[in-house]
């Protein structure tokens, strides 16, 4: 007999291989519009004077 720490559940387990191939399909999507589109790069703020009241 077999005991249940053992079963499988193929749904879920073809749910995660479905979710993990789209989520590499959006880190190349991602990746190939980093290189096409590059963000800038964020700017500091200076850190000034507070303003007077």
């Amino acid at each position: 007999m077999s005991k249940d720490d053992k079963l499988i559940d193929f749904a879920a387990e073809r749910d995660k291989r479905i979710h993990d191939l789209r989520d590499k399909k959006l880190n190349e999507m991602r990746d190939a519009f980093e290189q096409a589109l590059p963000l800038p790069k964020g700017k500091k703020k200076p850190a000034g004077k507070p303003k007077k009241r």
